[in-house]
């Protein structure tokens, strides 16, 4: 039973998809602490002008000390973000090869008026897991699972509890967690720990140059259905 935590993101780049397709048990870690210049509310596309962010305006005030959980971050709506967002993706994705295929799915994204910034990212992500293939894992969040999140505990033992309460025997996760994860703590519970390589083949992109550190979406509007493809082969085979 291979099992992954990563914290909710709005339209993540492809590794987040790739930990998706590996996992049987897929765990949106929601009661942790929300980071303010992380990836949770915010994202990159390319556009005829270079890279531009696509930021969610959330009510985040203090988030840092007083420690506000991401499942508790609400999407601030003073000004239409949504409308602003899809307009910018139609205008640097339009004539992309499959434009017209995602486009129906992602305008019905940008025409709701979600509370929660963890419903809307975590309800995005899915569909787009869906729509690449990815139909195997469950989806749980770490919030449901009645396993205490950012506020008590340490982190490892915080993992191998829940780990232990979904009865898995192999956890994977990114390699920039080898700077922080207890490995013997695994070791003692027999739960197999496995890292991340992300190292990806080169799709076609428009906009020169190359960057691979872009939105999810950036793949699909220019593969299409092979973007899979793209995910789960690296430069190696």
């Amino acid at each position: 039973m291979k099992c992954v935590f990563l914290q909710p993101s709005y339209i993540p780049w492809r590794g987040f998809f790739d930990q998706i397709y590996r996992a049987d048990i897929f765990v949106f870690f929601d009661n942790v602490q929300y980071d303010k210049r992380g990836w949770r509310n915010r994202n990159r596309i390319k556009t005829p002008h270079g890279i531009q962010w696509l930021t969610i305006p959330v009510h985040s005030k203090g988030s840092q000390t007083e420690n506000i959980s991401i499942n508790q971050i609400h999407i601030s709506w003073d000004h239409p973000w949504n409308e602003d967002h899809w307009k910018t993706l139609k205008m640097a994705y339009a004539k992309t090869p499959y434009y017209k295929r995602y486009a129906p799915l992602l305008e019905s994204f940008y025409t709701t008026r979600p509370e929660m910034l963890a419903d809307f990212t975590i309800d995005t992500t899915i569909a787009l897991a869906r729509e690449l293939g990815i139909t195997h894992p469950s989806f749980l969040r770490s919030s449901s699972l009645g396993v205490p999140g950012s506020k008590t505990g340490n982190k490892t033992d915080r993992l191998i509890n829940i780990l232990n309460k979904l009865g898995a025997t192999t956890y994977i996760t990114g390699p920039s967690a080898k700077n922080y994860i207890e490995q013997e703590k695994f070791q003692e519970a027999q739960i197999n720990l496995l890292y991340m390589s992300y190292n990806y083949i080169e799709y076609p992109q428009f906009y020169p140059p190359y960057d691979p550190q872009v939105s999810i979406l950036d793949l699909l509007f220019m593969t299409g259905p092979d973007a899979m493809n793209f995910i789960i082969h690296s430069k190696e085979e």
